[in-house]
């Protein structure tokens, strides 16, 4: 009976957690949060859905190999654009930039916004394997 309870529930809260997830990385320039906060929040909803779906059901849409991609993409992507940072700022070569934008919009803090959106898929994916790890000993 409980587990039907937190089945029902978590259909329905876990789409407006990764909205609130979400939320958190894309405005994390502009108010508290960015993306290990959003992060966690989405981290926190992979597992409920497994918590609420079961281990099956989870590994089908949180492959071990699918989430190993993402997070492997989501650190060279961070990487390459940090990298790109660094050479620019430290050598002064003026290379081509990510604008500006107006400050206060979304689109307004350069390389900052693809940066959480990098860190929040890593530090989700992280969560929810580190609690696969521990929760069954396997993912």
């Amino acid at each position: 009976m409980n587990n039907k309870v937190l089945f029902e529930i978590s259909k329905i809260v876990t789409p407006f957690i990764q909205v609130f997830g979400i939320y958190v990385i894309v405005n994390g320039h502009l108010s508290p949060g960015g993306g290990f906060a959003g992060g966690t929040v989405l981290g926190a909803s992979f597992i409920l859905y497994r918590i609420a779906n079961g281990k099956e059901k989870a590994s089908k849409k949180l492959s071990y190999e699918n989430l190993m991609k993402l997070s492997s993409l989501s650190l060279l992507g961070y990487t390459l654009l940090k990298g790109y940072s660094f050479l620019d700022g430290g050598l002064h070569l003026h290379l081509p930039q990510i604008p500006k934008g107006t400050p206060g919009n979304i689109l307004s803090a350069g390389s900052i916004l693809p940066l959480n959106i990098f860190v929040g898929i890593v530090v989700a994916v992280t969560i929810y394997i580190l609690f696969s790890l521990f929760s069954e000993g396997e993912i």
